[in-house]
């Protein structure tokens, strides 16, 4: 898989991803800075086919519709989202960059149009659900310390250790992690009752 991260804004990531053989490719969270991401697609010799949106807040989503346009890629993200998009994504859905695929896995509570996808099986865009050490914030309208814990416990937290985590905001002691280590270290991930994970959010 081709892949880079980049940090646009202060603190955001986007990621220019794709096929090693096809060069087929999209772009995860252009919030800013379309330019730079189109020269990082160049570099990489990759061709635009989605802008995928992790969920619909303006600093994942700013870029979208010069990037559509520039690129002709098709914009995704989840089917209820008000942003306005192509492709309306659902759980399980799967996009493919030639041989690569793009997993959908339908992740809400920071908002409830988010999504987390998971690439080739090894690569996990975590978006504002999951940070280096942090999750998504919960105080914020719209959004659900339930719908986060059954996101983080019981889909996130049941992918294998080696997968790994590129998350939505530099947040973190680095710039990515792996499914294992956040298990190990993530204060936020340690056991918890919804009942506590709610309570603890709240906190």
């Amino acid at each position: 898989m081709l892949l880079r991260q980049l940090k646009v804004r202060a603190d955001n990531f986007c990621y220019v991803l794709g096929d090693e053989r096809s060069h087929d490719g999209a772009v995860i969270d252009p919030s800013a800075d379309w330019e730079r991401i189109a020269a990082t697609a160049n570099e990489l010799e990759v061709k635009a086919r989605y802008i995928i949106n992790t969920h619909g807040h303006p600093d994942h989503t700013g870029c979208n519709a010069i990037l559509s346009k520039e690129t002709g890629a098709k914009v995704a993200i989840y089917h209820s989202s008000k942003v306005k998009h192509d492709i309306g994504l659902r759980d399980g859905d799967v996009l493919r960059l030639g041989e690569l695929e793009l997993r959908v896995i339908h992740t809400p509570g920071h908002t409830m149009d988010g999504i987390c996808v998971l690439a080739g099986g090894k690569a996990l865009f975590t978006g504002d659900t999951l940070f280096v050490g942090e999750c998504g914030r919960t105080d914020i309208p719209g959004a659900n310390s339930e719908a986060l814990w059954r996101s983080l416990f019981e889909k996130l937290m049941k992918l294998p250790d080696d997968v790994k985590v590129f998350p939505g905001h530099d947040y973190g002691p680095r710039p990515s992690s792996t499914i294992g280590e956040e298990r190990r270290t993530n204060y936020t991930l340690k056991p918890r009752t919804v009942e506590e994970f709610v309570e603890f959010m709240a906190e």
